[in-house]
C-alpha cells in the first residue's frame, strides 16, 4: 500500500467492502465504527471481538493491500493518533489497562517505545543535530502542552553546558515575541507529540521563514513538526492512555545532553565544580543522607 493511502484507510475499506467475505465484512464494519479501539487490538483480539478467526483478520489486512496485520494496525495508529480526544483516551485506558495491571502494562509499553526508538532513530541525523547545536549562534527550544517538561529539561542541562540556550514557553510575552530576532545563524529545536500543539508547529514554520535551521523531536516523519524541520529525531510515544508516553523522547534528550557534554568535558568540569561550591554554600541540596535516619 502506498504511504499516502493510509490517510484514506476508511475510504479504501468502503470501496473494497462489496468484495469482502462474510467474516471480513464483520471486521470492516467493526473498524469503521470503532477504529479507535481496533488500533490497539491484536489480530487475535480483534477476531474474538467480531466473532472470526485470527487468520481471517490477517486475510482481511491482505485484502486491503497490506503485507500483514501489523501494517494495517500501524495505518490505524496513524489515522487516530492526532484525533483522539482525552475522553476517548480515558475510555481506551479502561478497556486495555486494568487497575491491577496498570503498573506492568505501562512499564512494558514504555520499554517497547524505547526499543522501537532505538531501531528507528537515524544515527547520522543525531550526529548532524549535535553539530548544528555547536555551530548555532543561539539555540531556541520549544515544546508546549505535555512537551513543556521535555523542553524545560533539555534547556536546563544545555544551559549548564552552553551559554546561548533559550527556552521558548508561555509567558507574559507571546512565543513569537520570544523568537522575533531569530536568524539563519540560529537553531530552533521543536518538541511535539500527538496531539501536536498548533503553536509549536507555527513557531517552526516562522523559524523556517527566517532561514533558521530547525530540528524536530517527534514521533514520525509524517508528523506536522517533521514537515517543517531540516533534521528529525524520531522517538516512539504510543500509549493507549490519556497520559502521553514521553519516556522514549526523554531518553533521546538524555542522549543529546550527554553527547553535547562529551564535547565540552573541560567546561562541564569547571561549571560543576563551581556549582558544587555554590550548592554547598547556599544549602541547595540536603546534606542529610539516608544513613542519618537510622
Amino acid at each position: 500500500m502506498l504511504e499516502d493511502e493510509k490517510y484514506d484507510l476508511m475510504r479504501i475499506i468502503q470501496i473494497k467492502f462489496p468484495r469482502l467475505s462474510k467474516g471480513q465484512k464483520l471486521i470492516a464494519e467493526y473498524i469503521l465504527k470503532h477504529y479507535d479501539k481496533a488500533a490497539f487490538m491484536t489480530a487475535a483480539r480483534l477476531g474474538v471481538s467480531v466473532g472470526v478467526s485470527e487468520s481471517t483478520v490477517v486475510r482481511f489486512a491482505n485484502e486491503l493491500g497490506f503485507s500483514g496485520y501489523p501494517k494495517l494496525q500501524k495505518a490505524l495508529h496513524e489515522l487516530i493518533k492526532n484525533k483522539l480526544t482525552t475522553v476517548q483516551r480515558i475510555e481506551l485506558s479502561n478497556t486495555f489497562i486494568s487497575e491491577e495491571s496498570s503498573l506492568k502494562g505501562v512499564l512494558k509499553a514504555d520499554m517497547e517505545n524505547i526499543r522501537v526508538t532505538l531501531e528507528k532513530i537515524n544515527h547520522n541525523v543525531f550526529d548532524d543535530v549535535i553539530n548544528s547545536i555547536f555551530s548555532a549562534k543561539r539555540i531556541y527550544i520549544i515544546g508546549l502542552r505535555s512537551s513543556t517538561a521535555l523542553a524545560e529539561f533539555l534547556g536546563f542541562y544545555l544551559n549548564l553546558i552552553l551559554d546561548n540556550v533559550y527556552v521558548v514557553s508561555y509567558k507574559i510575552s507571546d512565543i513569537f515575541e520570544q523568537i522575533i530576532n531569530i536568524t539563519s545563524d540560529d537553531l530552533l529545536i521543536g518538541i511535539g507529540f500527538p496531539r501536536y500543539a498548533s503553536r509549536t508547529i507555527e513557531a517552526l514554520r516562522f523559524a523556517k521563514s527566517r532561514k533558521t535551521k530547525v530540528v524536530a523531536l517527534t514521533d514520525s516523519l509524517l508528523s506536522p513538526l517533521a514537515t517543517e524541520a531540516d533534521y528529525t529525531l524520531i522517538a516512539q510515544s504510543n500509549m493507549a492512555s490519556f497520559v502521553d508516553s514521553l519516556v522514549a523522547p526523554m531518553s533521546v534528550i538524555n542522549a543529546l545532553i550527554v553527547s553535547v557534554g562529551l564535547r565540552e568535558k573541560d567546561r562541564i568540569s569547571n561549571v560543576f565544580t563551581d556549582l558544587e561550591n555554590i550548592w554547598k554554600e547556599y544549602k541547595v541540596y540536603s546534606s542529610r543522607s539516608t544513613e542519618d535516619k537510622f
